[in-house]
């Protein structure tokens, strides 16, 4: 095998264009056990989501949870499927289509594809398309708002990974995390306003929940930041909602193995409220920027399951930020700050045109 991959054919003189990247978790192909094994077999294999030594947990993975877990997890993923495939990769889709138009009005002229770390589109294959049309330049986007080097870490990896078989290399940049961006806050914001003009203003027995998804414990000792960041986001959210302390509560969700994780854990604070009386619960998934499995299925079914199962009366899970108008025009703000120093611009966005030609019209009455 050679070490580095053929180089696309190239004409002297073609200007190298710029692209960018959404990525995300990943999908299985079908909502079946064949395809959820695969999947489960590639996300389960990566050591930076599971962190035990290669040996033991081969036999663990391959003996046990790949003979198990796909039937159960199948069953799962089709309660939420749909007629046009999975939840995360048609809203993935649909951000990348929208985020290209905003760039587009702004006066960029970017390629934008989205690529998921586990499943297809690969990372690799996305990156070995653009860069045979041309891209000179990348930005990768974890759709991650929070950091975690099981998330965003693990997505740059595999970029990385190609990279290092590449003989020319793009001029490549990541984004991190955006856990307190004000756009991305305001578009969490609006959401959830408009699910009270809707469904009614919180009363005094009430809770919003904000639910992430959960961490072995052992990372936070290690010194991944996820859970400050999501405590970031909790906090500067319920600031922007007005919300006191006793209103809410941040917790964390798909939990897996005997192991301690991030705590407080989602199901047991819902049975709690339910079991105390709480008649209204809320939930929204802030590290969740389109919908999945994990908010479909997981938040949305089984934790109102839980909740009204405990005796209370209300339940209801905010969607994902998915195609909101707000997220999209976060997400370009985002992109374009990132984009800075390439160059992009196809022509003046019209706010800088009208501006421009008002201020030669002052000067020329001026004169």
């Amino acid at each position: 095998m050679p070490r580095f991959l053929p180089e696309p054919a190239y004409r002297h003189g073609t200007p190298a264009g710029t692209a960018v990247v959404l990525v995300n978790l990943g999908t299985p192909e079908a909502p079946t056990a064949p395809a959820l094994r695969a999947y489960l077999k590639e996300f389960l294999s990566d050591p930076r989501v599971v962190e035990i030594p290669k040996p033991i947990w081969w036999l663990i993975l391959n003996g046990i949870i790949l003979n198990l877990r796909p039937r159960k997890s199948a069953e799962k993923y089709a309660s939420i499927w749909s007629q046009d495939g999975s939840p995360l990769k048609v809203h993935t889709e649909k951000q990348a289509k929208l985020l290209a138009g905003a760039l587009g009005q702004r006066g960029h002229r970017v390629a934008v594809a989205y690529a998921m770390r586990y499943g297809r589109p690969a990372i690799a294959e996305v990156l070995d398309r653009l860069k045979a049309e041309g891209a000179g330049r990348i930005l990768l986007v974890p759709m991650y708002p929070q950091y975690a080097a099981s998330t965003t870490a693990t997505a740059l990896d595999k970029a990385g990974e190609w990279l290092a078989r590449a003989r020319n290399q793009p001029e490549v940049r990541a984004i991190r995390s955006f856990c307190d961006d004000e756009a991305y806050l305001a578009a969490l914001e609006q959401t959830v306003r408009s699910h009270w003009q809707t469904h009614g203003l919180p009363g005094r027995s009430y809770r919003l929940l904000l639910s992430f998804h959960g961490l072995p414990r052992r990372s936070l000792d290690l010194g991944d930041p996820y859970h400050c960041e999501c405590h970031k986001t909790g906090r500067l959210l319920a600031e922007r909602l007005g919300l006191p302390a006793d209103r809410f509560a941040l917790c964390f969700q798909s939990r897996f193995g005997k192991a301690e994780w991030l705590q407080p854990y989602t199901a047991p604070t819902l049975r709690q409220w339910g079991r105390e009386g709480v008649e209204r619960v809320d939930v929204v998934c802030p590290g969740f920027v389109a919908d999945c499995l994990e908010t479909l299925e997981e938040i949305a079914l089984e934790g109102k399951a839980e909740f009204l199962g405990a005796g209370g009366k209300e339940y209801h899970y905010i969607p994902a930020l998915n195609e909101h108008p707000l997220w999209i025009d976060a997400l370009a703000g985002l992109v374009e700050r990132h984009l800075q120093g390439w160059p992009t611009r196809t022509a003046p966005p019209a706010d800088q045109l009208a501006e421009s030609a008002r201020r030669a019209k002052e000067l020329g009455a001026r004169a």
